[in-house]
């Protein structure tokens, strides 16, 4: 079982890629806080990129990329010190089609967002740095060309299923530029500070692949062959908690999507993650999220 894998499958990882924006001359463009996370990549040219909670601007050269991790405006442009002009109008004048800044289009980036379901940022972001920056070139950039590549030849040939493949195509760029920032600067605590630490990981893999399982601190040890007060202190070193409190806040994530995917009772998901009645499941589930099993369904039910 691959947890990276796990967690955006449950976190229903999807994308939208943008209209391509070609610029020259003076420009500048500010861009709306993301919703979720949002990536970029300069397929031609250089320009300057200016994030809100980032003190300093990052010049973006040919092949750069970018990812941003929290919901903050942000500006591209060709000076950092000019205002920019509000992205919506122009790339709602572009109709899907490339769109344009200032006179010329000797910059030209692909972008595209990504949305998750509503307890994403505590699972997967709120770890991150705001910005995770992938200079063209350092080795790393040499993951990412090909996809990068693939997506600006299906946004700019537009074959037949060209949508969906170039979204494809961006939850491979994501899990590639999440893979370069773990190998390159490792987060200092989270589930994917975990994957980081083969110990911590092989004990992940463990409770993802049998999460209804009882797992004790000390057979988790056993599975990954230390003893029970290393694991417990890697664990908690990596992750920030020990083993059995992750794998209870992982349990209450799967109940989570089970109830928002289906209409299993709560004694069948109970079952099916690992607690012997509704009553325990609802314990720990009200505990985690501030609401009983049924009350977080019926909110649910009423968002629809």
């Amino acid at each position: 079982m691959d947890p990276l894998e796990d967690v955006l499958a449950l976190l229903d990882a999807t994308s939208q890629v943008s209209a391509g924006l070609a610029a020259g001359g003076r420009w500048a463009v500010r861009f709306p806080p993301p919703a979720g996370a949002k990536f970029n990549a300069v397929r031609r040219g250089s320009c300057w990129l200016r994030v809100d909670d980032v003190p300093d601007p990052v010049h973006l050269g040919e092949g750069d990329c970018f990812l941003l991790t929290r919901p903050v405006a942000f500006t591209l442009a060709s000076d950092p010190s000019m205002p920019g002009e509000p992205a919506h109008p122009i790339f709602a004048a572009a109709g899907g089609d490339v769109a344009h800044a200032g006179e010329g289009d000797d910059v030209f980036l692909v972008g595209a967002a990504f949305t998750f379901t509503g307890r994403a940022r505590a699972l997967l972001l709120d770890t991150l740095p705001p910005l995770i920056h992938v200079p063209a070139g350092t080795p790393e950039a040499g993951a990412v060309r090909w996809a990068l590549d693939e997506l600006d030849a299906e946004l700019r040939g537009r074959p037949l299923g060209a949508t969906l493949v170039a979204e494809r195509l961006a939850i491979v760029m994501l899990v590639r530029m999440l893979r370069l920032h773990l190998a390159r600067d490792p987060v200092s605590a989270g589930w994917l500070a975990g994957l980081a630490d083969p110990t911590v990981a092989a004990a992940l893999r463990a409770m993802h692949a049998r999460p209804a399982h009882p797992w004790t601190v000390e057979e988790l040890a056993g599975v990954v062959a230390v003893s029970r007060s290393t694991l417990a202190s890697r664990f908690k070193d990596a992750v920030g908690k020990g083993p059995l409190e992750y794998l209870t806040e992982w349990r209450i994530e799967l109940a989570a999507d089970r109830l928002r995917r289906g209409d299993d009772t709560v004694a069948a998901i109970a079952r099916a993650v690992g607690y012997s009645s509704e009553s325990a499941l609802s314990v720990a589930f009200k505990r985690t999220t501030g609401h009983s099993p049924r009350a977080y369904r019926s909110r649910l039910t009423r968002a629809r």
